[in-house]
């Protein structure tokens, strides 16, 4: 298949990245939905779905992100409804007697009963998105889930959040990781906006200091993914799995934008020029250690040594970078973070968006080529390019030089 050209006006057109968000939502629109409730997680390239059985929490909550937030900016009354069913499925079937919400349910059943901080911080944003929009039984979910993650899973004297307990709650794993407390600090982020209350604002910022600043300070100033219970650097925890899900080793240059975009969106509310730096510092390095010279697109991961660990391209990983070059541009005005986004979406365009049956693969070789046919597996629902999408239309656009 030919893939169309790019668009005439460039990728920053407001009426691309709208047409766009509308392939990516239109590939779910008639297959996403379980009668039963909840949404189907596992879909192959043309929409077969593969396990029907399987809901994982990060889908299910991120679905209901999705809905909520396309019913924001779309109008379409059925999102919002999507949107208040995939809560009720939250509530419903992956919350435990014990308040937590379980990792993992087949056929209705528990598979995976563990609480982890990672998936509570997808609960946290799932309610502000759809408090956002106007689902009012969300807003008392949002005081139990922080109050949830204050219990289990804050450590003071750590200054950031543990990651993982049994289905009893009573076992803390002393494994401790940066990518539960980055989308903590991303649902953080949008609770405070939509409650207007200050003290998810304020762990936001701690968070963001915690890990752009103390904790990246013992590897060289990047992000670290893996830490002990002390919270020193562990460079050995999963050494032999740098294509991991959500555990990987090495340096994730999609974890350094992602940051650096949580960076400049906590400065939009609370300027400071300190994290505008460390956001240009993060970013500057995903792009300089993980660009692939010889392909393009970003890698998945990269050694401490510089060397590529996994040169595998993620969708999530071009979608992020992309809304940080986009901000960075907005912030700075310098030209070359406007370059680099369109260098992004020109990679992307080619290699990972779906032109014929729409969305974006999950992940491709280092040339661009397939890996295989699975383009949504539990845990990815295209959260990460509408998110793209709805943030850089609605941080205004910029008129091409």
């Amino acid at each position: 298949m030919v893939n169309p050209p790019p668009p005439k006006k460039g990728f920053e057109d407001p009426a691309f990245l709208k047409s766009h968000v509308q392939s990516i939502l239109g590939f779910y629109e008639n297959r996403v939905v379980d009668s039963q409730g909840g949404f189907y997680h596992t879909f192959r390239d043309n929409g077969t779905i593969y396990d029907p059985g399987l809901r994982h929490l990060v889908s299910s909550a991120r679905f209901v992100f999705n809905y909520a937030t396309a019913y924001r900016h779309l109008g379409v009354d059925h999102y919002r409804g999507w949107a208040q069913q995939g809560l009720d499925f939250l509530v419903d079937h992956h919350r435990q007697p014990s308040g937590h919400y379980a990792w993992e349910l087949r056929d209705g059943v528990v598979s995976d009963g563990r609480a982890m901080a990672y998936g509570h911080a997808f609960v946290l944003l799932a309610a502000a998105s759809a408090l956002q929009a106007g689902i009012d039984p969300a807003r008392p979910l949002i005081r139990e889930t922080w109050d949830f993650l204050e219990t289990y899973f804050w450590q003071t004297d750590g200054g950031a959040y543990a990651d993982e307990r049994d289905p009893s709650l009573k076992t803390l794993n002393p494994y401790r990781g940066q990518n539960a407390n980055m989308h903590i600090c991303e649902a953080l982020l949008l609770t405070g906006e939509v409650t207007g209350e200050s003290q998810y604002l304020d762990r936001a910022r701690q968070l963001a200091d915690r890990f752009t600043g103390d904790l990246a300070d013992q590897s060289g100033g990047l992000i670290w993914e893996h830490y002990n219970s002390d919270w020193q650097v562990d460079l050995d925890y999963n050494r032999d799995f740098p294509d991991d899900m959500f555990k990987p080793w090495g340096f994730q240059p999609g974890h350094q934008v992602e940051w650096a975009k949580l960076l400049l969106q906590l400065n939009a509310q609370r300027p400071s020029p300190w994290m505008v730096n460390r956001a240009v510092a993060l970013y500057q390095a995903a792009m300089d250690k993980g660009w692939d010279k010889q392909f393009g697109g970003l890698v998945y991961g990269f050694a401490p040594d510089g060397s590529i660990c996994d040169a595998t391209k993620h969708f999530w990983v071009q979608a992020e970078a992309i809304a940080t070059a986009w901000r960075l541009y907005r912030t700075t005005g310098l030209l070359r973070y406007l370059e680099d986004y369109r260098n992004l979406w020109a990679w992307s365009w080619k290699y990972l968006v779906d032109h014929q049956y729409g969305a974006w693969f999950q992940r491709r070789n280092r040339d661009g080529s397939a890996i295989d046919d699975i383009k949504s597996p539990p845990g990815k629902t295209d959260y990460h390019t509408l998110g793209a999408c709805w943030d850089v239309l609605y941080q205004g656009q910029a008129v091409s030089p």
